[in-house]
């Protein structure tokens, strides 16, 4: 049978869809690259927020109308939060919840017993350039703007050696860099009572894998501490840190539950980029929180503008029912969110622009990809810069010491020299 997958939204949901690819093929199917090509679309689905949910479903549609004929699986979140309205979605044959996600080969497996390949087939290769590990689900924290935890469940960890052993594959495979991913990843190892059981997992998979990049997903900053940042002694550690902030208010965060504030976010992020030369401090920012007024979004813009961050991640405000916010006082129009979520966005523009002309006139390491349309060569640097570079020669899964030679709209210009 041929399998079309796709996932929206976060990491987590694409190292599921990674994992459901492999899976598939190890079972006798094909994984194809077009959905005009499929038996069976998958969708991993995404309701973090209403707008998620939103393109969750437009995906869906996007794909019956792609192809009628093909059945789709719809997977994940939103088959989580409303199971009835998904299985109501054009084209959709199977609704698969988080908790049934991990069976979703053997229930659309057992429709079909004959695979049919097809010439248009392309075979996932396990193990892209960059592949997405699940170490845990599920979440603890009570973020009042949040129903991930209500959509995953509690937080739990998968064991160090099934790590390990899924990372070594990915090498042996010759996938570059490994992505740890989770819903809290920095509470890993907490449910089983392991102390310090994500640095442990770290070093586990730093002195028993071959893998020569290993980065890491986002991270609550209440979860690791100035010790944590010994780690990256090891290069092959990718350096960015993805901490998201959620606001740059005192009194928003505390109303959003978060678990820290403005000032020991800053020392902590003084703290590692002190430890990790050319660090990439990423994150995220919500605007329009319920209560936010104009005073305290100038003071988030104000504080992201001190930090300085590499990357920023803006969100508007979004209602999510069943959560503690969506029954908060002071909702703040639809208007004022997308306006402070474009304000604020041009500023993590300008601030990433900053961040990339910094290493102009370098020597920097790149994982590179694949070849565009067009002839060029894209790829990332360890810390999360995207380079671009133009070559007859075949870069793709190469790591290659490359000159950077300019600063554009959103990428480096690259020249490989090794």
């Amino acid at each position: 049978m041929n399998i079309y997958l796709d996932s929206l939204g976060c990491r987590l949901n694409q190292s599921e869809i990674q994992t459901l690819a492999r899976r598939f093929t190890m079972a006798g199917h094909v994984v194809v690259g077009d959905p005009a090509h499929a038996d069976t679309c998958v969708v991993n689905t995404c309701a973090v927020t209403a707008e998620a949910e939103r393109k969750s479903r437009r995906r869906v549609r996007a794909l019956h109308r792609a192809n009628p004929e093909a059945r789709i699986a719809a997977v994940g979140c939103c088959a989580t939060l409303s199971p009835d309205d998904c299985a109501n979605w054009p084209g959709v044959a199977w609704v698969a919840t988080n908790a049934e996600k991990e069976q979703t080969v053997e229930i659309v497996g057992a429709a079909s017993q004959e695979i049919r390949h097809s010439p248009f087939a392309v075979h996932h290769s396990p193990l892209r350039t960059r592949a997405f590990v699940k170490a845990q689900d599920g979440c603890d924290n009570h973020c009042t703007y949040c129903i991930v935890r209500s959509l995953r469940g509690p937080a739990r960890s998968r064991p160090v050696a099934d790590v390990v052993a899924e990372v070594q594959i990915l090498a042996d495979a010759g996938c570059r860099e490994a992505v740890l991913t989770g819903v809290n990843l920095g509470s890993y190892g907490r449910d089983s009572v392991r102390p310090n059981g994500l640095r442990a997992l770290i070093a586990n998979l730093l002195d028993h894998t071959d893998m020569p990049r290993l980065r890491l997903s986002s991270l609550e900053p209440w979860d690791i501490d100035e010790s944590f940042f010994d780690l990256w002694e090891n290069p092959r550690l990718c350096r960015q840190l993805h901490l998201p902030l959620q606001a740059g208010c005192d009194e928003t965060l505390r109303c959003m539950g978060r678990r820290i504030t403005t000032a020991e976010f800053a020392r902590l992020v003084k703290a590692a980029r002190a430890a990790i030369p050319d660090l990439a401090v990423t994150s995220d920012v919500i605007v329009g929180f319920p209560g936010e007024g104009e005073a305290a979004f100038r003071a988030s813009c104000d504080f992201v503008a001190a930090i300085p961050f590499a990357q920023l991640h803006v969100f508007p405000y979004s209602p999510r029912p069943g959560t503690a916010a969506a029954r908060l006082p002071g909702r703040v129009p639809r208007q004022a969110r997308h306006a402070r979520a474009h304000t604020m966005r041009e500023l993590g523009r300008k601030l990433a622009s900053r961040f990339r002309q910094r290493f102009v006139g370098q020597e920097m390491t790149v994982l590179w990809e694949h070849r565009r349309l067009d002839g060029s060569w894209p790829g990332l640097t360890d810390n999360y810069l995207r380079v671009v570079t133009r070559t007859e020669d075949n870069l793709h899964n190469t790591l290659t010491t490359t000159r950077i030679l300019a600063a554009q709209n959103g990428y480096l210009e690259g020249e490989v020299i090794e």
